[in-house]
């Protein structure tokens, strides 16, 4: 063994002796096992949901539906039923699930007053929900347009296509807006919290 050899072992030897086994390890290992346990139980069930929501819409299309000569037909008022509920599941499903993925962020936003940013975000939420609907009720139809017919065509298609695109551009651009708008917010909540512990301090 060579003296740089041996000086590398040395060194590798004493750090190995200088470090201490963690009393809570094997907690936290079986911890992070029992959370890896749990996220793909969800992850399970999250599938097991979607695929069922999957099947009963399509259970739905195909039961009110008509084959007559080749051709599929459905009357106009279904798919515009249809499209509204899909409209509907993914503003109530798509907001909730982008809020849980921003929760830290949020939290990080307003770490000087979390009470403040979580009724920020609540009502942040509630103002969501009322464009969602107010978008929906702008954008449902109750008669057929002047280039529709009594069954599904193809311009009725293209309209409850651009429906379904226009939610989903409403929601990422209102929470593009929010990432952008949540640190300007809590700064300024928290310098407003400042300059108010600022001006009782003299008076007390």
């Amino acid at each position: 063994m060579t003296f740089v050899e041996q000086r590398l072992r040395d060194a590798l030897v004493s750090e190995a002796a200088a470090v201490e086994e963690s009393p809570d390890l094997f907690v936290r290992v079986n911890l992070s096992i029992d959370d890896d346990r749990r996220l793909r139980a969800q992850h399970r069930a999250a599938a097991a949901i979607a695929i069922c929501i999957v099947g009963a819409f399509a259970s739905v299309v195909v039961s009110v539906t008509d084959h007559r000569q080749g051709r599929f037909l459905m009357d106009w008022w279904i798919l515009e039923l249809l499209t509204c509920a899909v409209l509907a599941g993914i503003a109530f499903w798509l907001g909730p699930l982008i809020k849980r993925f921003g929760k830290s962020y949020a939290a990080d936003v307003f770490r000087a007053n979390p009470r403040t940013g979580k009724s920020f975000i609540m009502l942040t939420d509630v103002a969501y929900y009322l464009i969602f609907i107010s978008y929906i009720l702008f954008t449902v139809s109750f008669e057929p347009k002047g280039d529709w017919d009594s069954s599904v065509t193809a311009a009725q298609l293209q309209h409850e296509t651009a429906r379904i695109g226009g939610i989903l551009l409403i929601i990422g651009l209102l929470h593009g807006v929010n990432l952008l708008a949540l640190p300007v917010m809590g700064r300024l909540l928290t310098l407003n919290r400042r300059l108010d512990d600022a001006t009782r301090e003299p008076g007390d």
